[in-house]
């Protein structure tokens, strides 16, 4: 997954600061499992006690409350927490176009874009499978190649629709990163 979830402006870190800046930690408490909401709250009430004790201590508790509700976060996701990206990390292309889908309500340019991306990867992929296809009766070196690519091509189209038809969002049967 690109980065996203663990940077100083992703959903999380953004969630935690608008906690934060209203003083009610349950604006954060939804981007953490059930098992660390304890963990959360004691972690915010430390953060908030802090921050009154001037810039220093409040830019090392904010940051404190940010490693700790994104390490909780990619605990629930069953990922290892790696430490805080900074901001500005590129997401790729998807991500912002789903980030503006669910803003504007409507998915048709995310759905025009994964599209097209995923006709021109199967189109590159089946060429070479044509290719191989070719030259397959050369050798059983070139046999391979050509199973290898054709087996390839169709177990990227499965696992493409199981991806279409995943749960959801780090779920178990979602194949998640």
């Amino acid at each position: 997954m690109p980065p996203h979830c663990d940077t100083m402006d992703g959903p999380v870190v953004s969630a935690a600061k608008t906690a934060l800046e209203k003083r009610n930690v349950d604006l954060v408490l939804p981007f953490v499992p059930d098992a660390a909401e304890e963990e959360i709250r004691g972690a915010f009430e430390r953060t908030i006690k802090a921050r009154v004790l001037g810039p220093e201590a409040r830019e090392v508790s904010d940051l404190y409350l940010f490693e700790t509700v994104v390490r909780t976060h990619r605990m629930g996701e069953g990922a290892p927490y790696t430490g805080l990206k900074p901001a500005g990390q590129s997401e790729g292309p998807a991500i912002p176009l789903a980030e503006a889908a669910v803003a504007g309500g409507s998915v048709a340019e995310v759905s025009a874009f994964l599209a097209q991306e995923l006709h021109a990867e199967l189109e590159r992929r089946l060429e070479s499978v044509r290719a191989l296809a070719g030259r397959a009766d050369e050798s059983v070196a070139a046999a391979r190649e050509y199973v290898e690519a054709m087996l390839g091509f169709e177990v990227y189209t499965h696992k493409t629709y199981l991806a279409i038809h995943a749960q959801g969002h780090h779920r178990p049967d979602d194949g998640r990163h």
